[in-house]
């Protein structure tokens, strides 16, 4: 393999691994939606108290916190 080929190689592999990164990020993130739909429908669908309303929301928010996290890992980094 001549110098130039091998360059195009590594690049192709890099956006591979790069592009596998994302699909297990994504991944993440639609787990985590998931667990956010389940607990609106369960608040949707059962009388709660206000303490266990509470916790169900402060559960949402933390999933909103790791999503937003997540999510920024998905931002190509600018050198």
């Amino acid at each position: 393999m001549n110098k130039e080929t091998q360059e195009h190689k590594r690049y192709l592999e890099n956006q591979l691994q790069q592009a596998k990164q994302q699909d297990q990020i994504l991944a993440q993130i639609e787990e985590k939606l998931y667990k956010m739909k389940e607990i609106a429908e369960f608040a949707r669908d059962f009388q709660l108290s206000m303490s266990e309303r509470n916790k169900l929301n402060t559960r949402i928010n933390d999933l909103k916190v790791e999503v937003s996290l997540l999510e920024k890992k998905l931002q190509p980094t600018v050198h």
